[in-house]
């Protein structure tokens, strides 16, 4: 994957990859214990700036799937990683509604409502994800522009199914077979994964458009100049 020069989306799903896409812009879809090798891979290409795009989980109790949050900083239980500044304001003025709050990066989801309301109260923070304090840490080795910009899958009030955690591959395509043995394990879970199904299409309609308003370099706030034709990548490990 060539990156020189292009802003680097990280994600860990196939459906954010390919929305996250376009001018300017390179993407690394992969799970997270693999996370850091891409992103040093990234790094040392060139990367003009790095970005954590996709979903999030709520955890402030008012957001609604399919609300944005335009990370201030990103933390984790011990570090804090503050945002660009310039890339955030950029990412707001073409959000309209987004919330400028911190995020949470954790190692594994947060799947249930009171696991969530007690990180927020310990934490401030109003949404949770699996990908933004690895893609933090690195931009911070290398000094790299960072910003994170995830819109909510599962509010607060909801809790991620055992299917919908479970029935993900490293490369972030859905595992079919997975999730229907885990249905069929669980078969409870069915009205849970029914509404995470209805709250992913809300983000996703969500991350479309705010794609689309985002534009080239996903906002970022310090090309010179762009080729608009320029090869992008996806790196899906």
């Amino acid at each position: 994957m060539s990156t020189r020069g292009d802003v680097v989306a990280v994600t860990c799903l196939a459906l954010e990859a390919r929305i996250a896409l376009g001018p300017g812009v390179s993407v690394i879809c992969t799970h997270a214990s693999q996370l850091i090798a891409a992103l040093d891979r990234a790094a040392r290409r060139g990367a003009s700036g790095i970005i954590s795009f996709g979903i999030a989980g709520g955890l402030a109790p008012h957001l609604a799937a399919g609300d944005w949050v335009v990370g201030s900083s990103v933390r984790t239980e011990q570090e804090c990683f503050p945002t660009d500044r310039a890339w955030a304001r950029a990412l707001l003025a073409a959000l309209p509604g987004a919330l400028h709050a911190e995020i949470i990066g954790a190692d594994a989801p947060v799947a249930h409502p009171l696991e969530k309301r007690r990180l927020h109260v310990r934490t401030g923070a109003v949404a949770v994800d699996n990908e933004s304090h690895v893609a933090a840490r690195i931009a911070a080795a290398y000094r790299i522009p960072f910003a994170a910009c995830r819109a909510v899958i599962d509010p607060a009030h909801s809790e991620l199914p055992p299917a919908a955690v479970t029935g993900l591959r490293h490369d972030g395509t859905a595992d079919v077979l997975a999730v229907f043995r885990s249905v069929v394990r669980q078969p409870s879970q069915i009205p849970a994964l029914a509404r995470t199904a209805l709250e992913a299409r809300t983000a996703g309609a969500a991350l479309r458009r705010g794609r689309r308003l985002l534009g080239v370099g996903l906002a970022f706030p310090y090309f010179r100049e762009v080729t608009l034709d320029a090869p992008v990548a996806v790196e899906a490990i």
